[in-house]
């Protein structure tokens, strides 16, 4: 089974994959950890801040990890902002079966009155060297639109929105 994790910054992806991996002993790929490598090594010019590139280039190496490990019946959560909400049209009928997703979202009301709490769990798992560029007003803004294109692509997502609970049970 495939477990995609997805979802604006600081939502809690790496969170769960984490709890995912302690509980079912799945193994988790963070697409950040990729994108660092593949950045670092030199076989590539993009850089972290090149999200919209970013995207398409990580996807086209990711999706093909993913049919190689359901192609050996291999467990594991990938998890990561870099997964685009069509993802499904790159997996036919057999793959898709052994694929599970989903978007953490949180609403504006949980982000206004939570956001000390996101920003003080923001390195939880991974350090965040800065992420000053973490406003109110940014989470609020990727959030409503990954909601948006969640519902436009008919992507299974979890709503965070009086308190923090997010969980999947498999």
């Amino acid at each position: 089974m495939i477990i995609l994790i997805a979802g604006a910054s600081h939502t809690g992806k790496t969170v769960l994959a984490q709890k995912i991996l302690e509980k079912y002993k799945f193994t988790y790929l963070s697409i950040d950890h990729l994108k660092m490598g593949l950045i670092r090594s030199g076989n590539t010019e993009l850089t972290p801040d090149d999200d919209e590139e970013l995207v398409p280039y990580l996807w086209a190496i990711v999706k093909e990890i993913i049919k190689t490990a359901i192609e050996n019946r291999q467990n594991l959560v990938v998890e990561g902002c870099y997964i685009p909400f069509d993802w499904k049209n790159d997996f036919d009928n057999e793959y898709l079966k052994e694929i599970k997703y989903y978007c953490l979202v949180m609403t504006k009301e949980y982000i206004e009155n939570h956001f000390s709490d996101v920003k003080q769990y923001a390195s939880s798992i991974e350090m965040r060297l800065d992420d000053s560029y973490c406003t109110v007003e940014s989470m609020i803004e990727e959030n409503v639109e990954n909601l948006r294109l969640c519902k436009e692509h008919d992507c299974t997502y979890i709503l965070i929105d009086t308190e923090y609970k997010v969980a999947i049970e498999l």
